[in-house]
């Protein structure tokens, strides 16, 4: 191709970086869908109004396309607090870090989870009957509900789970926070799900656990305080009381 040099191909590589960084901070926030219905409004925009030539339907759509930057600045504000946040301070801006990361991704393995100091504070929890919401984050980032919360940042520990969860201990409402292997909140709120078929005998707890599961990926593992019974939620649905056991099984297929 003529003109078409080394200037060219770093741009193409820039620009495939860039679209690549926004599609992960995308992905983490839950904002993907989102973002797919913004692009398909775009192309039937785009076909109406350059395509298909139709004047009335197309300056509706130029109408609405023209106030579309500050929709986008409602829908992401929070993203894009979070964003200009970072630049301020200075922080994860690591270029040549993030280059590495883009070329040589690595996934955390379940091997490398520790399942099962998390399994045996969920039964000794489960035998005492101590109330406690714990949730395991995957892809979709939970920065919002951590602020929420007070910072842990430990080790994940079975001792320290019970103590976080001990009626008298003053972090035990709400929810703790487990992201890439170790404790980073606890005391954390959740929304509240407001599904009409969720079980009269459900808390307040399995509410929060469903209503995060619901806009997230990440697990949620719930011990009733009256029953001692140990549900699990992911993608906005619940299971039937587990045993130790189970739960380890269900835990290992979900985090795969």
């Amino acid at each position: 191709m003529e003109g078409f040099g080394i200037k060219d191909i770093i741009d193409i590589l820039l620009v495939a970086f860039l679209m690549y960084q926004t599609y992960k901070l995308m992905r983490e926030t839950g904002t993907v869908k989102i973002f797919i219905g913004i692009m398909t409004f775009i192309t039937i925009w785009f076909l109406v109004e350059y395509v298909l030539k139709m004047e009335l339907l197309g300056s509706i759509l130029n109408r609405v396309v023209s106030v579309g930057a500050i929709g986008l600045i409602v829908i992401f504000q929070n993203e894009i607090r979070r964003f200009l946040f970072r630049i301020g301070s200075g922080k994860d801006i690591k270029f040549i870090e993030n280059i590495k990361k883009f070329f040589l991704k690595k996934e955390i393995s379940i091997n490398e989870f520790p399942i099962m100091p998390l399994i045996m504070a969920c039964q000794n929890m489960s035998k005492e009957k101590t109330g406690a919401l714990i949730i395991i984050e995957k892809n979709n980032k939970l920065w919002d509900f951590i602020e929420t919360g007070e910072i842990i940042n430990a080790d994940i520990n079975s001792q320290l789970l019970e103590s976080l969860f001990f009626k008298n201990s003053p972090l035990h409402d709400g929810a703790t926070i487990i992201s890439d292997s170790r404790i980073v909140a606890s005391r954390c709120i959740l929304p509240v799900s407001q599904k009409l078929n969720i079980p009269n005998h459900f808390g307040l707890r399995h509410r929060a656990a469903i209503g995060l599961t619901e806009q997230t990926d990440a697990i949620a593992i719930i011990v009733s305080e009256e029953s001692g019974n140990i549900t699990l939620s992911f993608n906005g649905k619940w299971t039937s009381p587990l045993s130790a056991e189970q739960l380890k099984t269900k835990l290992m297929n979900k985090l795969q």
